[in-house]
């Protein structure tokens, strides 16, 4: 049975013949000429479809194994964190660059947040999601850290997850600025980083204690 090809960003689908590829678009904010790209390269290599994701990403979808390089070729562009233990895309709402009822800026954090870990290698998967304001757009209460815009400043959360064993985030900070919120996300992911083997921020603080968890991190 044919794999999924990680180093090429290539998910086997259903057929197990075709794969999909998820070009990283960070923060799911595209050109109309980004757009036009995708869709010619995927309309020459016979895609089935392009699947928009729940993560802000364009899934190019029912592709051949040959024809993989040249697609990543033509479109010039690095794949999405989209499988792996790793962190994967930063989901991000519109936030004050775009939405009226934006209170903080998300796409600036979230961008910021996106260059510095996207696809950094974890113990397991961790998602990251910013919101501008109390409508969390962006899920924040269901990611490993999500972070959400007050008109006060942003307040940070930790450990939610969906899946199998959904578990809603526990707020461990809140009025924080921009630079507070990144010094906060590294402390978090350094922290992660060196101590668990293979289970999700969550896990971790069920285990410990969020108290414990909050003073391993500064707080």
């Amino acid at each position: 049975m044919t794999k999924d090809i990680p180093e090429k960003g290539a998910i086997i689908q259903r057929d197990k013949e075709t794969f999909a590829i998820a070009p990283h678009i960070a923060g799911g904010i595209a050109s109309p000429d980004l757009l036009r790209k995708i869709a010619d390269v995927s309309e020459k290599y016979g895609a089935a479809a392009i699947k928009i994701t729940s993560a802000q990403r364009m899934a190019i979808v029912g592709l051949k194994e040959e024809d993989l390089d040249n697609v990543w070729e033509e479109l010039d562009m690095k794949p999405a964190a989209a499988i792996g233990l790793c962190v994967r895309s930063v989901k991000i709402c519109p936030g004050t660059t775009f939405c009226k009822r934006g209170q903080q800026d998300s796409v600036g954090l979230g961008l910021k947040l996106d260059e510095i870990y996207h696809g950094m290698e974890l113990p397991s998967k961790l998602k990251i999601a910013v919101s501008g304001c109390m409508n969390s757009c962006a899920e924040n209460a269901i990611k490993d850290i999500g972070i959400m815009g007050t008109p006060k400043g942003f307040t940070v959360m930790v450990g939610g997850s969906a899946g199998l064993k959904p578990r809603l985030a526990d707020v461990i900070a809140e009025e924080l600025d921009e630079e507070e919120v990144l010094d906060l996300v590294d402390k978090i992911i350094t922290y992660y980083k060196t101590h668990t083997k293979k289970h999700r921020i969550g896990r971790i603080i069920d285990d410990i204690g969020l108290d414990t968890f909050k003073k391993e991190v500064g707080l």
